[in-house]
């Protein structure tokens, strides 16, 4: 009997040492999947900020233009904060003021129509847009980022805006900021980031484009 109890508790302590062993090792496992979520999300962010000797980089948002030969005409929003996706603010535009395939000029209308709502309290289906951003990035270039600044300029908003700028294979390459294109280090997570706001905002307009041309051609 004596041996049996001493046999169990042996047992017994192999468990718990297994147990503490087992949690030592998830505890690790999970440390390390935090740490990597922060370096793609915080630390993207930061690497940006560094690029763009900016501070208190949080709210990110992002514009592209969709249409068929200027057909159906529509602009996207995405919302960043933290290094990742808020869906929940996602706008879509449908162009109402400009004919054919135009996208400076749509531009200019999508976001006229985003900050003057985020300027009128009475709109309360836009209480998303009550929020600026910290920083406003373009899919494209000069162009692009001049419009913008047009905008916010009429619109007496303090801004920085910056164009994901794309090679000859359309893949992103780096950003244009205060008149200057800044390449950035592929392997980067401040260069990964950059190229999931650029895919997100395309994909997120090239999706609202699709629904309307089906609903067209029903």
């Amino acid at each position: 009997v004596e041996r049996s109890r001493g046999l169990g508790d042996v047992y017994k302590r192999q468990l718990v040492e297994l147990a503490q062993k087992n949690a030592k090792m998830v505890l690790a496992q999970d440390r390390e999947k935090i740490k990597r979520e922060e370096g793609r999300t915080i630390g993207a962010l930061k690497e940006i900020e560094q690029l763009l000797d900016m501070k208190g980089l949080n709210r990110v948002e992002a514009y592209d233009i969709s249409n068929t030969s200027g057909f159906e005409s529509v602009g996207s929003m995405i919302v960043y904060e933290n290094g990742r996706p808020k869906r929940n603010d996602y706008r879509k535009f449908r162009i109402k003021t400009v004919q054919g395939p135009n996208d400076y000029a749509s531009m200019e209308e999508v976001l006229t129509r985003r900050f003057t709502h985020e300027s009128d309290p009475e709109k309360k289906e836009y209480d998303s847009f009550g929020k600026l951003p910290d920083l406003i990035m373009m899919d494209g270039g000069r162009g692009q980022v001049n419009i913008a600044l047009g905008v916010l300029e009429k619109l007496d908003l303090d801004i920085p805006v910056c164009g994901m700028v794309k090679d000859d294979r359309h893949r992103t390459r780096g950003l244009y900021y205060n008149n200057v294109e800044i390449l950035i280090d592929r392997d980067s997570e401040g260069f990964k980031l950059i190229t999931r706001v650029q895919d997100e905002a395309h994909r997120f307009a090239i999706e609202y484009h699709r629904s309307l041309r089906s609903k067209d051609q029903v």
